[in-house]
């Protein structure tokens, strides 16, 4: 567990490199005052982007519930849960939240760069 990064982890540089070439900057890192600490977040806009480890945040396909034990159950059980909260309380705030799997920013890291666009420029 000490090996896994919080922070500038591949997909999230990966994302962050797309979106400096599509010049969509300005952006903060994980903003320690807003809830969850959006990896990347557009104060001006009011925009949160979040890069998801599949497994760390209950992805169907790389988490199922009772195959990795009780301990993993409930840590990603919290993790979600954490995630939801997160969401809910940016979006009282008058945040939009956007999540990405880190797979889906690998497989098409241009969609992903898309969305963000789709939300800073309506």
């Amino acid at each position: 567990m000490s090996r896994i990064r919080a922070k500038n982890t591949q997909p999230e540089l990966l994302l962050r490199r797309a979106l400096w070439r599509r010049h969509l900057r300005g952006y903060r890192l994980n903003v320690k005052n807003l809830p969850g600490r959006p990896d990347v977040a557009w104060k001006n806009h009011r925009v949160a982007v979040f890069v998801d480890g599949a497994f760390w945040h209950g992805h169907p396909s790389a988490f199922q519930a009772g195959k990795s034990g009780d301990y993993w159950d409930t840590k990603i059980q919290r993790n979600m849960e954490r995630d939801r909260k997160a969401n809910a309380d940016l979006e009282a705030l008058g945040w939009s939240v956007l999540r990405f799997w880190d797979f889906d920013v690998r497989a098409d890291v241009d969609a992903c760069v898309a969305a963000v666009e789709a939300e800073l420029l309506p």
